[in-house]
């Protein structure tokens, strides 16, 4: 049972998680693009927050399965798993709360003709989601090497 969770908490992580992290990462590119009124950015934005926001969704699976396996494993009081469920955790909240609706806050100027001129405010908001975006990457990072490393793991990796 323990391989079966592993397998699915793994699996949900590369093919949930890999898409997010590339679709916001795109975003803050073709967001700024919109500043100029280009018809294929906003389309792009529309879909590169479609993938975000549907993604996030289904990316529930991802700690749902890692908890079961910690818990099949014995090692949910470890430090190592504890932190990377703080991890996931602020990175989840990054994602839902400053992410997704700062995505939605672009498409929406970009639809009603505020995010246009001389495109400053666009530029200012796509770039701060830029960061966002980085900072969420950089801690599924260190939550990924703290799965692979497992401080105080007994079997040597």
């Amino acid at each position: 049972m323990t391989k079966l969770l592993l397998s699915i908490h793994v699996l949900a992580s590369i093919l949930v998680v890999g898409p997010i992290a590339v679709a916001a990462s795109m975003f803050p590119r073709y967001a700024r693009q919109t500043a100029g009124e280009d018809r294929h950015s906003v389309s792009a934005t529309v879909l590169l927050h479609r993938i975000c926001s549907g993604y996030a969704i289904v990316g529930v699976a991802v700690p749902v399965f890692g908890i079961a396996t910690g818990a099949q494993l014995g090692v949910l009081t470890d430090a190592w798993l504890l932190t990377s469920i703080v991890l996931t955790t602020i990175a989840a909240a990054i994602l839902a709360l400053a992410i997704l609706p700062g995505q939605e806050s672009m498409i929406e100027s970009a639809a009603d003709g505020t995010g246009t001129g001389d495109g400053a405010d666009t530029k200012r908001a796509a770039a701060r989601l830029a960061g966002l975006t980085g900072v969420f990457n950089l801690l599924w990072a260190v939550v990924v090497v703290l799965m692979i490393v497992r401080p105080g793991s007994t079997t040597g990796a």
